[in-house]
């Protein structure tokens, strides 16, 4: 098989899982680093707008390793839709296929369905609260817990930190609520 056959497919989590666990000690062993990519927004924050704020007041310079990291990341995602699309069909179980067509969700044939992400339903009512307002919960969660879902539950669980524990714990059950009962709220709003 040819290797870019091989990228293209996705991989199995028994392979993908420990790669990515892989980069804990992997960090670790190379500058004693923490995985994660919340804090990269304060970096460029720092870089970008020096402002006489105590918060961004530190040696960005030490953490660039960070922003490259989040451009491989840009970069990556970037080259794979454009050149590494899966050639197989995408698999969707029918049980979650018929919750989500009550939902009204039709378009199945992509990671992010066309019904919720077309031009016009970003620019509606509903796309504010979901791209605009949920991303302002979502920073405001990541930077009240200290760190996003990777960094507390790739780094902070590899490393038995007890407040990734608990921040993971939050983190799945806010998910869980989040799909159960307030996606289908919302859709019904809208």
């Amino acid at each position: 098989m040819e290797l870019i056959e091989l990228i293209k497919k996705p991989w199995p989590w028994y392979v993908a899982g420990p790669l990515i666990g892989l980069t804990v000690p992997t960090l670790l062993l190379i500058g004693n680093k923490s995985f994660g990519i919340s804090s990269s927004l304060r970096h460029i924050c720092a870089a970008c707008f020096p402002a006489n704020i105590s918060f961004f007041k530190y040696d960005w310079k030490k953490e660039i390793w960070n922003l490259f990291f989040v451009v491989g990341v840009l970069v990556g995602g970037f080259l794979a839709t454009q050149f590494l699309e899966n050639p197989d069909d995408f698999v969707i179980s029918e049980k979650t296929i018929a919750a989500l067509r009550e939902l009204g969700i039709q378009d199945f044939k992509g990671l992010m369905p066309a019904d919720l992400f077309a031009l016009e339903n970003i620019l509606s009512l509903k796309g504010f609260i979901f791209f605009v307002f949920g991303g302002f919960l979502v920073g405001f969660g990541t930077r009240w817990a200290g760190g996003c879902t990777s960094g507390h539950a790739i780094m902070g669980l590899s490393t038995l930190q007890l407040p990734s524990l608990i921040a993971t714990c939050c983190f799945m059950i806010g998910g869980f609520v989040m799909v159960q009962v307030l996606l289908p709220f919302i859709f019904k709003l809208f």
